[in-house]
């Protein structure tokens, strides 16, 4: 069975005008002379991507769409009507999210995260911004400490709502994020802790000692490349921390704590400096 919303890897079984056909379970379907590329020939195997057009035929493309079907997606809204909204996805069709598959409804312009799917009853692709009936509840796979793939999904009181690894629900606090994020944004984390409920709380950086190990070689890289000398101290302003090495304060004070009774830095008011001691 072809695939719908995903990518297949099909037999070119004939050439028209207007395109090719490929071979496939459920009949030829048609790849339009646009995506054909040069020099193909009869028996070919191409990898191409199945939707259904506006007439709900199949339809192969070589174009690469910003999620198939069973991903999460950060995407835009192009149109929206009292039926639902249309947004872009990377192909000429315009992905489908019904207004009841909407939390608030969707508006041109806006970017929201969408969860796509092959509806049953129609057979098409369409997408849901009712997030929670396709996370996953969490499992062996994640352990505390493990770094991790974040999509941050929102926005609510406590923090940032993220997706992890494509699968599960996260929580990444206000008071743990030193940079601006916005929904759609991409970024690697970690699994701060897996709460007895199956909540699971994420962090930017790593917690314990390896945060302060990894925080302590990356402060060393960086006085080394600005010639042994950064302006920054255990007193300087926490976005001008983050603004130069990532990181929090209380990360860069724990670090440089490190590396002084290391005796690898001095620690002045308004600066630290190598001491040149390896």
């Amino acid at each position: 069975m072809v695939a719908i919303g995903n990518y297949n890897e099909l037999e070119v079984a004939k050439f028209v005008d207007f395109g090719v056909y490929l071979d496939s379970e459920d009949g030829e379907i048609l790849l339009p002379l646009k995506y054909v590329p040069e020099n193909l020939e009869l028996g070919d195997k191409l990898n191409v991507f199945i939707y259904r057009d506006s007439e709900d035929r199949m339809i192969a493309t070589t174009l690469k769409p910003k999620a198939t079907v069973g991903q999460f997606a950060a995407l835009e809204v192009k149109d929206s009507s009292k039926i639902g909204a249309f947004m872009d996805w990377g192909l000429e069709k315009d992905l489908f999210v019904p207004f009841h598959n909407q939390r608030n409804p969707m508006q041109p312009g806006e970017k929201h995260v969408v969860y796509i799917y092959l509806d049953e009853s129609s057979d098409r692709i369409v997408g849901s911004a009712k997030l929670n009936k396709y996370l996953q509840p969490v499992d062996e796979e994640l352990q505390e400490g493990q770094q991790v793939k974040l999509l941050i999904a929102g926005t609510s009181e406590l923090g940032y709502n993220v997706i992890i690894n494509d699968k599960y629900s996260g929580v990444l606090y206000h008071n743990e994020v030193f940079r601006n994020l916005e929904t759609g944004d991409e970024t690697k984390g970690f699994i701060r802790k897996i709460r007895e409920d199956g909540k699971i709380d994420v962090s930017l950086q790593q917690t314990g000692f390896a945060e302060v190990k990894d925080a302590s070689e990356q402060v060393l890289d960086k006085l080394k490349a600005e010639g042994g000398t950064l302006n920054l101290s255990d007193s300087s302003d926490p976005q001008d921390i983050y603004a130069v090495l990532g990181m929090s304060k209380k990360t860069f004070k724990k670090a440089i704590g490190t590396l002084y009774r290391a005796g690898k830095v001095r620690i002045e008011p308004d600066r630290i400096t190598l001491t040149g001691e390896e």
